[in-house]
């Protein structure tokens, strides 16, 4: 499912670029100090009903006191990230396949769902504190799990994007020398540093990685020639060449295909046992594949959920 395009944002032009944007804010501002305009205005593909849902009553019974008696799970998201999470185009309501994912959790687990945006690396550390959950596209690695929680729901991979026709002929298999846009905190925002060293290393010029809070920013930079790769999870990367109308397109083939999940506190490991139960009955009836079939990404669904499954 993270190979395919989908659709849905409304892609607005400015002066001679276009500027995608997937955020409340209009403008973000990279580390490299730039700031750049755009709309905050999207639409998006009707969200899942999770009045549809029956509640698990075995899955709800494992919920930590304080959650079951509060009735809401407050969830942690970084809605700049379509089309798994972002702002719909009413410039307020979170939508999504994570966010349709985790309302459908909720209501497996008898919960309303509260979701806040959140800037994607300050997610896990308010963990337990400002929110019970979070669900952001985070991709299971052990550094995570050392952190929190993490029980696993669908597969993703990376993917490189740059202007259509590739006119820098940039080869996928090395990124050496080459300006590369990521979002701050991602996978890819860590893989790109550890190839600039390795890049070094070899004697090679070091990566140009221009790092920015939103990954709409990432899109508009490439679209923009600011940047001649954009490096993201591979439906993001396919949502964007989809909705920039063909003026970038995919670099190489989907590569790391690994399992992203939701997060919890590390101690919370009651609330963690109660997501896993309810992700596994959305599993089993088809719920999970039914959610995310409404982004075009059914075959993402995993078969069985797991709280901090080995990963290599």
């Amino acid at each position: 499912m993270r190979n395919t395009p989908l659709s849905g944002l409304v892609v607005l032009t400015a002066a001679s670029a276009l500027l995608l944007t997937a955020c409340t804010d209009a403008s973000q501002t990279g580390t490299d100090g730039s700031s750049d305009g755009g709309s905050d205005t999207e639409s998006a593909a009707p969200n899942f009903d999770p009045s549809s849902i029956e509640v698990d009553d075995a899955a709800a019974a494992l919920l930590p006191e304080d959650v079951a008696s509060a009735g809401v799970l407050t969830v942690g998201s970084n809605t700049e990230y379509a089309p798994a999470e972002f702002i719909g185009d009413d410039g307020q309501t979170p939508v999504g396949f994570d966010i349709d994912t985790i309302k459908a959790v909720g209501a497996t687990l008898g919960l309303e769902v509260e979701i806040q945006s959140a800037d994607f690396p300050a997610i896990i550390p308010a963990l337990g504190t400002k929110f019970d959950a979070g669900i952001s596209s985070f991709t299971i690695t052990e550094e995570r799990m050392e952190q929190s929680n993490m029980i696993s729901f669908l597969n993703a991979g990376s993917a490189y994007a740059v202007a259509s026709g590739n006119p820098d002929d940039i080869d996928p298999e090395s990124m050496c020398g080459v300006t590369v846009a990521v979002q701050t905190g991602t996978i890819q925002d860590e893989d790109i540093a550890v190839q600039s060293d390795e890049c070094e290393a070899a004697g090679e010029d070091p990566v140009d990685i221009l790092q920015y809070d939103s990954q709409a920013d990432a899109t508009t930079n490439l679209v923009g020639g600011k940047a001649q790769v954009m490096y993201a999870d591979s439906p993001v990367a396919g949502y964007a060449i989809e909705q920039t109308g063909g003026q970038i397109e995919q670099l190489g083939d989907v590569f790391d295909s690994a399992p992203q999940g939701i997060v919890v506190a590390k101690e919370d490991t009651e609330l963690a046992d109660a997501i896993q139960a309810a992700l596994q009955s959305m599993m089993d009836d088809g719920t999970l594949a039914e959610v995310l079939g409404g982004w075009g990404s059914a075959d993402a669904a995993l078969d069985t959920a797991e709280v901090n499954p080995s990963v290599s």
